[in-house]
């Protein structure tokens, strides 16, 4: 891996910026693409686009506005509230976000000569989203890789890490406190630390705090 290319599907948060530092270790090529599907909160794009200029990324940002008249949720209007009803994905889950991005992205890696895809989905922390699921990503691979006749590999560094252990991998990059501090993962649209209220910041502070915690107990030692 340390001679080809991959391209990130990359949002500005925190984990998809911590998978854009894991590449950049693996690969010898990384650009980011970013998708612009009028999210509810617009910054997230400029995020993203501040931290690829910063790591000297080449970054694409692709128009899929189409995915907003499609899919009506709380990412996508301001008028919807966030929240999660028991036995309910959380009004913050968009119908093929993933399928889409990562078919775009696809799209865009062969004509960049590009075979890896990284995208920052997981299975252990996370809200129940179906497309972030392992055996989704696995058969979504096979498909891409029939559909345009060509051998796509889908990395998911963070597949089967929870937050304290993403935030982990983070600090063995040496970007703990980049990712802590430039990043976007509240829904209230607010940097770095976010609301502190919303569901990602409840998931990201919990994560991070249980982190800071086992290494201060493990430097104590």
């Amino acid at each position: 891996m340390k001679k080809e290319k991959a391209v990130v599907v990359f949002s500005g948060g925190q984990d998809s910026t911590t998978c854009l530092f894991w590449a950049k270790k693996h690969f010898a090529e990384v650009e980011a693409v970013t998708f612009d599907y009028n999210q509810r909160h617009r910054l997230e794009i400029d995020v993203a686009a501040s931290i690829a200029k910063q790591l000297e990324v080449p970054h694409t940002v692709l128009d899929m506005s189409l995915l907003n008249q499609l899919a009506p949720n709380a990412l996508t209007r301001s008028d919807i509230a966030i929240e999660q009803k028991e036995g309910q994905l959380p009004s913050t889950f968009v119908d093929g976000r993933n399928l889409l991005f990562l078919s775009f992205a696809a799209v865009l890696a062969k004509q960049k000569g590009a075979r890896h895809l990284v995208t920052g989905v997981c299975e252990t922390d996370f809200s129940g989203y179906p497309d972030c699921r392992d055996v989704f990503i696995k058969s979504l691979n096979v498909t891409l890789n029939l559909a345009m006749d060509y051998q796509f590999v889908i990395h998911t560094p963070l597949m089967w890490l929870n937050k304290a252990e993403t935030w982990k991998l983070a600090d063995e990059l040496g970007a703990l406190e980049f990712v802590r501090n430039k990043t976007l993962t509240c829904y209230n649209g607010i940097i770095a630390d976010g609301c502190g209220e919303c569901p990602a910041c409840v998931l990201r502070k919990r994560g991070l705090d249980q982190y800071m915690n086992e290494k201060k107990g493990a430097d104590a030692q």
